[in-house]
């Protein structure tokens, strides 16, 4: 596998290349898509920090791309917990979601990453605590879904969401939309309290996506209350 910097105009592509082809849907998932013999995704050239943000995506991409296809464990623990040390102190709010935050309260589940929602006021600071970490600048989403998008690698890959509006509950609640903010719950994890979505709002995105062993796990848990 194979990373470049490609600046065509005023945008610059991040391009991964010479993988296997079984990795080409895993590089669609992360939003990757085609661009002269790979995969590519462009950023403003004016962009800050984006030397050492490049150099970030040439170290760690090999890694994440195969974390993300299962080939490699996902360190999600280790990330976690180096996370949470980095951001202690800072005032920020966010919380965790996803598979992480099952794991985090003890279920038998394997994240393939750390997923996290924070307030948009916190997602620049929370691109500063992590700048040697960053795979990837923090992207304006502004008129999607959420506001703002960034992704890292700290063990495992990191990524998270700021300002999350109405539009993402256009399905029903999630463990991400304002529902969740709404309700978050505090948990504690390695001497550590964090915020995660209510059980019953995990259930149904497991069940929306057919997850049945995860769903069966959730379901137990809740009776078990």
């Amino acid at each position: 596998m194979q990373t470049r910097r490609q600046v065509v105009g005023n945008q610059v592509y991040f391009v991964v290349s010479d993988f296997a082809p079984m990795l080409e849907d895993v590089l669609k998932g992360l939003y990757y898509a085609p661009f002269e013999e790979g995969f590519a995704k462009a950023f403003p050239a004016n962009t800050p920090h984006l030397d050492p943000i490049y150099a970030n995506f040439q170290r760690h991409m090999p890694d994440l791309i195969l974390q993300a296809a299962g080939l490699q464990p996902a360190r999600w623990e280790a990330c976690l917990l180096a996370l949470l040390e980095r951001i202690e102190g800072q005032g920020l709010v966010w919380y965790l979601v996803g598979s992480g935050a099952l794991a985090a309260r003890g279920f038998a589940v394997q994240p393939h990453d750390i997923d996290l929602v924070v307030q948009e006021q916190g997602t620049s600071r929370m691109a500063d605590l992590l700048l040697d970490c960053l795979v990837e600048p923090v992207s304006d989403s502004r008129g999607w879904i959420w506001d703002w998008f960034g992704r890292g690698f700290l063990h495992t890959r990191l990524e998270w969401v700021g300002e999350v509006n109405k539009q993402a509950e256009q399905d029903g609640p999630n463990d991400f939309g304002p529902t969740a903010l709404a309700r978050c719950e505090p948990i504690h994890w390695k001497g550590y309290t964090i915020n995660v979505p209510p059980l019953d709002l995990q259930l149904a995105v497991s069940e929306r996506r057919g997850l049945t062993a995860r769903v069966e796990m959730i379901r137990a848990a809740m009776q078990g209350e």
